[in-house]
């Protein structure tokens, strides 16, 4: 949530500065054991105070990761920092919808950020919790709820273009992100380490395995290009590929751990359930049938995967759009795959994508599309599924190295022919 809606608040006491009014009060004993040898009793009045609809229940935010502020603060002190110790606590509230907030723990090295709108706190709540404050002084133990939303998970914030790591080497700075690592969640971790793995094969060229089935054509992977041709705007293709299935390799657009997380579609086709038009793009939807005909389960889990690339890609790119957000509201990219689609694709604070990075993602539905359809694709109801006209996407055929074929019953379709041919590529000249 940007800065431009969020108000900071001042939070005060959490007891006495929200407007708390009195519901019960009664006494009770207390037992002090500050020092095991010796206890001392307290009579205390307890003071149950009921939440006011006009004020700001009490917050708790706690740190899964077993950051210690306190700690952290002692550590500061010992080493002589010059930083300011401690950390600082700020709440902000959303002007617009004013019953979401966002809790910031300003740390010495790393900032810690929690909502009351994301991650856990959108799951069911089935305790209730309250907190208690002990006055020695008048004696007197307060205690009020805790809205069930405003207990916040806290999660670290890295910034990766720290100052304090501009200046540094290649190895100076990666020991500053490993140092931050204990402060992530043990799931975070376990993500970043996968996701990190996954790059590594993907720069490495490891070849890609879907139960027992290896690829063919090793030696001609040398000549892929990792990260496609820039002038064209495209995946990464093989000129010296014999079959279309190798042209352009799947290896190189799902990668060998994102198939993971691709059963969705697989899962419900088997279940027997009919998927709805408004949660899947219309190409997918049309070609359930064809994935239920398919008698060889690998051969259905492949194409299932595909199917579920292309709707997250799909729904990826109506994320960023003003045209198609509210369509993709609802769906959720697994964390993997959004990480990997924000770096191919560049995506800015705006939350907009570049148009040539559009252009480039629309590169990867099509050649998927290809894959899905045995390499003789209707371009019409992906063109729906990308907002755009059937007319529009023929030159980005093309560009593939497709070509057109007339059918009687399904009219024109792009199918892709081998050795790769491309049609030349007009740059345009810089005006002096």
């Amino acid at each position: 949530m940007g800065k431009k809606v969020m108000k900071k608040l001042d939070t005060g006491d959490p007891i006495s500065d929200h407007g708390h009014g009195e519901a019960d009060s009664i006494k009770a004993n207390i037992t002090k054991s500050e020092n095991p040898k010796e206890n001392e009793k307290m009579t205390v009045k307890i003071q149950i105070l009921s939440q006011n609809a006009q004020k700001i229940p009490p917050i708790v935010g706690y740190f899964p990761s077993g950051f210690n502020p306190s700690k952290e603060s002692m550590e500061d002190d010992e080493t002589e920092n010059t930083r300011e110790p401690g950390s600082r606590v700020s709440l902000f509230r959303n002007t617009k919808r004013t019953n979401r907030f966002q809790l910031v723990v300003s740390g010495s090295q790393v900032n810690f950020v929690g909502t009351n709108y994301s991650g856990e706190a959108t799951a069911a709540h089935g305790c209730n919790y309250s907190i208690g404050v002990l006055d020695k002084e008048t004696q007197t133990l307060k205690i009020v709820p805790i809205a069930g939303s405003m207990i916040i998970r806290l999660d670290p914030k890295i910034d990766e273009e720290n100052p304090t790591t501009l200046g540094m080497t290649a190895e100076g700075k990666e020991a500053p992100k490993k140092d931050m690592d204990r402060f992530l969640s043990k799931s975070t971790i376990r993500r970043k380490k996968k996701l990190e793995t996954l790059r590594q094969g993907a720069d490495a060229g490891g070849e890609h395995v879907i139960e027992g089935s290896k690829l063919e054509n090793q030696g001609a992977l040398e000549e892929v290009a990792v990260t496609g041709d820039n002038d064209r705007n495209i995946p990464p293709y093989d000129l010296a590929a014999a079959t279309p299935e190798t042209a352009y390799p799947l290896h190189k657009i799902i990668l060998k751990g994102e198939w993971d997380y691709l059963t969705d579609i697989f899962d419900l086709s088997e279940a027997g359930e009919r998927i709805s038009p408004e949660a899947f793009p219309s190409f997918v939807c049309n070609r359930m049938h064809t994935l239920a005909d398919i008698k060889n389960e690998q051969e259905r889990r492949k194409l299932a995967g595909i199917l579920s690339y292309i709707t997250h890609l799909v729904k990826f790119k109506d994320k960023h759009s003003m045209d198609g957000f509210q369509s993709a509201k609802n769906h959720r990219i697994p964390t993997m795959l959004f990480q990997r689609f924000s770096s191919m694709f560049c995506v800015s604070e705006s939350k907009r994508l570049p148009n040539e990075k559009v252009d480039l993602l629309i590169s990867y539905v099509l050649v998927l599309t290809l894959y899905a359809d045995n390499f003789r694709s209707d371009p019409s109801d992906i063109a729906k599924d990308l907002r755009t006209i059937t007319g529009h996407l023929r030159p980005r055929f093309e560009l593939l190295g497709c070509k057109f074929v007339r059918d009687e019953k399904r009219g024109h379709l792009a199918t892709l022919s081998v050795p790769l041919t491309f049609p030349t590529v007009n740059k345009k000249r810089k005006r002096r």
